[in-house]
């Protein structure tokens, strides 16, 4: 039985609505929705106290359709036994829990009964219907499916009034951005009769006909043209015939992001007051639209005096070195805010970042225009310097593969230094250069102004750092079979640890290989390791490398393998490497001796007019190479810096000390130590336009020499230029150098060149870069050559060629991609060009 407590009825009635909720939000308070004139109500000889603390004797759930009663209790939180207010916050709680739950429409609360200190509660709810069948109509089926999915109408959802809402206007958001301006879009829900409280829901799309832009109309623009403000506005474009990498769709919020754009573009020139006075649509008759936008541009202005205000630690010419701005040039807002707060780049160079790269982590300093008189301003730039601060601890997390030690010797920022915004930037970059993490590494810096000092957490993802190379393939007339395997993070210490096996021991950072490749007509082994930190102390790098080939000639005849024929080559090599601090300790010195041993066995290898036999070749030399790489952040998408190097590779020169007449000796005796010597250099930057936008610019050559011209040219050791730039199976120290359009090495003599030169134009986009796959697309520009001798070098003598492609990195199986190229040029001996020619890549050839 329920009992009126109310002047009126004989319920106490507690009732929520949906307006209600808010008010539970902005004041959690019950009494807000119940209707209490009094502090204690009495009727039908019961009475309750407005506040007071009774206890729960039970509760009674009516209204319900599919749930159960105990479900309701479950999802209110409340239990017998309890003590609870009326009203109350418990009470409050457990309504807001049910709406919560999203499975109700309406919740009213009753007092059923009051027994001394005991209070009864009814429940009354109204379900919310659930969804049955969805039907789109006006689509094909196959989009239909996929809006379904996207607009989240799954079987059972319950169906409320926010989500017809929010799926009508989702479904005509998403077509008239797609040019569909005059989308409608209607829904129809009728229950289902097959069982309890569901309801099935009809779509109806009228998309309509594409809507394009025809004319985007200007008024009021004297100082730029029409043309120039049209080129602006990146996002809305006016229909032009051919132009098919941009449509002319009209969007609203690319639009309005186009109208920020033209004022900045007025604002960049001066026009500080450039307004937008009015903007609207009008329509054609061919579906088309006009877009109207009437501007007033004001006057333009210039900078009068710049004036520095509260600088102590560095003098008003330093400032004004890093400023860049001069009284008389035109007044540039935008440029203002990047030259004093930074334009958001790693690189940028601004008076925030000279204060904060110098301990200054809570100085403050704002540009404020104090005079606008005629058309100059006068700015001042008021400087709140602070005390400098020091970093108290560095903390690293995420890593759970990676020693903290790895990471830590990497890092530009310690305990006790200074706070330096650019050494917190590279130590990002460190980290990213390993190849160990995603490359978003975020550093959370947590100041504490009191002390002044900061802390420092550099929050990494793992990404695999073992890669695994299994192909097969059919080339050269027979099968070629690859395995690779490659560990990037590995951990020599714990290999005969078992409990590190996980599967391998990893986590200090070294790098171990292994690639076994074999096919009917060779066979290659080869091994290598490499400790980036000798010792554990400091950047000195150790690595070493053994490998050993077997190759056999094909009998003209048969085409059958000729094991009698064979060249067999073994080798080893060991190098250091150390990380310079001059010019900058972005260089490196690396240095490496190694040996060959080629031992021919009726190989018949030919050498200029000469032919090798028979015999055993040895080569001994020793290589050093200054590098400079400042790329990052990532290995595989840099986003800026740039990579040099150059080498030196050099055997002793025997030939001038050993007294041989070498005019009368045969090919094997007169090459039984090799003598050259190697120069190579290489440079590539990279210049970001956005952060997912870069053109990577390359450039190198190289040059092989001899010390005796009766010796020549050394027959190992050459450059093969062409094609994807992969070294198959080559352990002759031939040099493959890729240049796409053309087939593989077919741009240097058959038995390699001695000069080479090569320039390349790339622009990347990166579409994803997620720890478990980095995708980017590119397009390119090329242009190389290789050449006989420097009679027969011209620089500007060039095969060129244009393409696309995308590469795929994921960390198990390292870089994959695809180019398709056109060589504009044609092979040596022939006529036609090269044409079109389609490359696959595996590593990083470019």
């Amino acid at each position: 039985m329920e009992k009126q407590a109310n002047k009126l009825q004989n319920k106490f009635i507690i009732k929520f609505t949906s307006a209600a909720l808010v008010l539970i939000a902005l004041f959690f308070s019950f009494s807000a929705n119940a209707q209490i004139e009094n502090d204690t109500i009495s009727n039908n000889n019961i009475a309750f106290e407005k506040g007071k603390e009774y206890i729960l004797g039970g509760i009674v759930v009516t209204g319900l359709k599919k749930f159960s009663e105990e479900t309701v209790k479950v999802f209110t939180g409340l239990r017998n036994g309890q003590g609870i207010k009326l009203p109350g916050d418990k009470l409050t709680s457990a309504i807001k829990k049910l709406y919560e739950s999203k499975q109700f429409s309406n919740v009213d609360v009753y007092l059923a009964r009051l027994d001394g200190e005991t209070v009864y509660l009814q429940f009354d709810v109204q379900e919310l219907p659930q969804l049955n069948l969805v039907k789109i109509n006006g689509i094909k089926k196959s989009k239909a499916k996929d809006l379904v999915k996207e607009t989240e109408l799954k079987l059972g959802t319950m169906v409320t009034d926010n989500l017809v809402v929010t799926t009508k206007n989702y479904i005509t958001k998403k077509y008239t951005d797609k040019g569909f301006l005059k989308t409608k879009v209607s829904l129809d829900i009728k229950p289902d009769t097959s069982d309890i409280n569901i309801v099935n829901m009809n779509v109806f799309i009228d998309k309509g006909k594409k809507i394009k832009i025809k004319d985007i109309v200007f008024t009021g623009n004297k100082k730029l043209s029409s043309k120039k403000l049209r080129k602006t506005m990146s996002n809305t474009k006016e229909k032009i015939l051919g132009r098919f990498w941009k449509g002319s769709k009209y969007i609203e919020e690319d639009y309005q992001a186009d109208l920020e754009s033209i004022l900045d573009k007025y604002s960049r020139l001066g026009f500080r007051d450039a307004r937008i006075l009015s903007e609207n649509i009008t329509w054609n008759d061919n579906n088309t639209i006009n877009v109207n936008i009437n501007l007033e541009e004001g006057r333009q202005y210039r900078f009068a005096d710049i004036v520095f205000v509260g600088n102590k630690e560095y003098t008003d010419e330093e400032l004004q070195n890093y400023l860049r701005i001069d009284k008389g040039d035109i007044y540039n807002g935008a440029v203002l805010k990047e030259r004093v707060k930074g334009d958001g780049s790693p690189t940028s160079q601004d008076l925030s970042t000279l204060y904060q790269d110098n301990g200054f982590l809570f100085s403050q300093i704002n540009a404020v225009e104090t005079k606008v008189e005629n058309d100059s301003i006068t700015v001042e730039i008021r400087i709140r310097e602070d005390e400098k601060a020091r970093i108290r601890k560095v903390s690293v997390s995420g890593n759970d593969k990676t020693n903290d030690n790895v990471i830590f010797r990497e890092l530009r920022v310690k305990p006790g230094d200074l706070f330096s915004r650019s050494n917190i930037i590279r130590s990002i970059r460190e980290i990213g250069q390993l190849g160990f993490f995603d490359q978003n590494v975020t550093p959370d810096v947590i100041p504490d102004y009191q002390n002044k000092t900061a802390d420092i957490n550099f929050n990494v993802v793992e990404k695999g750092g073992s890669q695994i190379e299994l192909q097969g393939g059919y080339g050269g007339g027979s099968f070629i079979g690859t395995l690779g395997l490659s560990f990037n993070n590995f951990s020599i210490r714990n290999i005969f640890n078992k409990d590190a096996y996980k599967p391998l021991p990893m986590g200090d950072g070294q790098s171990l290989s292994l690639r076994l490749q074999s096919s009917q007509t060779f066979s290659t082994y080869s091994f290598s390791f490499t400790e980036p930190w000798l010792g554990g102390r400091k950047p000195q790098s150790l690595s070493f490398s053994i490998y050993s080939s077997n190759q056999y000639q094909l009998n003209p005849q048969t085409f059958q393998v000729d094991n009698d024929r064979s060249l067999s080559i073994v080798g080893a090599s060991i190098g250091l490497g150390k990380r310079l601090k001059w010019p900058d300790d972005y260089f490196q010195l690396s240095q490496t001796i190694s040996y060959q041993s080629f031992n021919l066995n009726n190989y018949g290898f030919r050498v200029g007019s000469e032919v090798l036999d028979n015999g055993t070749l040895n080569n001994l030399s020793y290589s050093a190479n200054i590098t400079r790489n400042s790329a990052g952040p990532s290995l595989i998408f840099p986003t800026y810096g740039s990579e040099f190097s150059i080498g030196v590779k050099a055997t002793f020169p025997y030939s001038l000390v050993n007294n041989k007449d070498y005019s009368n000796l045969d090919a094997a005796e007169k090459y039984k130590w090799l003598e050259y010597y190697k120069l190579n250099a290489k440079g590539k930057w990279y210049t970001s336009f956005t952060d997912k936008l870069v053109l990577m610019t390359n450039a190198e050559m190289g040059f092989l020499g001899f010390y005796n011209s009766e010796v020549g040219l050394s027959p190992f050791e050459r450059y093969f230029v062409g094609g994807d730039g992969i070294a198959v199976f080559q352990l002759d120290g031939r040099e493959v150098v890729g240049l796409r359009g053309y087939e593989n090495n077919r741009l240097s003599p058959l038995e390699g060149g001695s000069i080479y030169n090569k320039f390349q134009l790339e622009l990347r986009y990166s579409i994803t870069d997620s720890p478990s796959a980095s995708i980017y697309t590119l397009g390119f520009l090329e242009a190389g050559n290789s050449y006989d001798n420097f009679e027969t070098f011209n620089p500007f003598e060039l095969k060129r060629s244009a393409g696309l492609g995308i590469r795929i990195f994921m960390p198990a199986f390292g870089l994959l991609g695809i180019d398709f190229a056109h060589g504009f040029d044609p092979l040596p001996g022939f006529t036609e060009k090269s044409g079109w020619q389609t490359h696959f890549i595996i590593g990083r050839q470019f």
